[in-house]
């Protein structure tokens, strides 16, 4: 397994920290006139915990091996939910963690593969969703402005004015606000 030293680290790696699966989410260099100190923030995958790290230059860390795939959800079977790849190939994931995805209904998502095992599914960077509830639009208003509305899937968030019940909308899942009608 390949290794990376603290100081040739970067934002975005996935690493092995203390034999947990852990994305680095922030890097900075501090140097003293005595010693330089690397201090690193990462993100565990399978918990979503953020821990800190002060580290020497030359610690060593693991560099995990990370595949993505586009997978669609299939169904749930007992505590996994199982996907499928275009190809046919089936990956399940423990369904603990992954409420939040699945209420966005999304025709692929996006899974991380880790030695060979599904450890991660996220949302692709723009989903579509329809709007359930809003504040119908008025006539002669102005179209930059933003109102409340509740979407198909229970979720609020706001939205331009010209939207109306029915529309359907893009939302940026990064950032989770609303991009465009579509």
């Amino acid at each position: 397994m390949a290794e990376v030293t603290a100081l040739d680290a970067r934002k975005g790696m996935l690493l092995s920290v203390d034999g947990r699966m852990c994305r680095l989410v922030q890097w900075n260099i501090w140097k003293s006139d005595r010693r330089s100190r690397v201090q690193m923030k990462f993100k565990e995958i399978l918990t979503g915990r953020m821990s800190e790290v002060t580290a020497q230059p030359d610690d060593r860390y693991p560099v995990l091996e990370a595949e993505t795939l586009e997978l669609e959800h299939s169904y749930r079977d007992g505590a996994e939910e199982v996907f499928y790849t275009k190809a046919g190939d089936e990956w399940r994931a423990p369904a603990e963690g992954l409420e939040e995805v699945l209420k966005w209904k999304s025709d692929l998502y996006r899974g991380l593969l880790i030695d060979d095992a599904l450890v991660a599914v996220t949302l692709p960077p723009v989903i579509e969703a329809t709007i359930a509830d809003t504040e119908p639009s008025v006539k002669g208003q102005p179209a930059s402005g933003l109102k409340d509305a509740t979407l198909d899937n229970g979720i609020k968030l706001r939205v331009s004015v010209m939207c109306n019940v029915g529309d359907r909308i893009a939302i940026d899942t990064e950032t989770m606000e609303f991009k465009e009608r579509v």
